[in-house]
């Protein structure tokens, strides 16, 4: 059974940086892409960002994160990260991580191949 499951997550102010973190188990991580999508109050969920499935990974990034957020992968912990600087408060979200259905396939900007997710951790950024 494939599990996710995210960390780092919490109350930081403007202009702060946080590193979320999402640990894997169930599969052969180092076979599929992973992402981080996020959903705010009131809002749906969207996609933040995906690395395919090499250490060196393609990557891709929501225009509203890019330029402070960068996603990587350590295949030999299983693990991919999100790190987020230059904080904003519309930002703050319920973070997601995610993995592709299928190995050797991207995650898209509309969800598309994802094949499960993580449990979600909050960020909360305050003006």
């Amino acid at each position: 059974q494939v599990q996710l499951v995210e960390s780092g997550g919490g109350l930081v102010q403007a202009g702060d940086s946080l590193r979320l973190s999402c640990t894997t188990s169930g599969l052969t991580f180092r076979l599929y892409a992973m992402g981080w999508f996020r959903q705010a109050p009131g809002k749906e969920r969207e996609f933040v960002s995906s690395i395919n499935w090499s250490d060196t990974g393609t990557t891709l990034y929501a225009d509203s994160v890019k330029g402070r957020f960068t996603i990587s992968r350590d295949n030999a912990k299983n693990t991919v990260y999100l790190q987020m600087n230059s904080l904003k408060p519309e930002d703050t979200a319920v973070y997601y991580c995610a993995v592709a259905e299928i190995i050797g396939t991207m995650i898209g900007p509309e969800a598309g191949g994802v094949g499960s997710w993580g449990q979600g951790i909050q960020v909360t950024v305050s003006s």
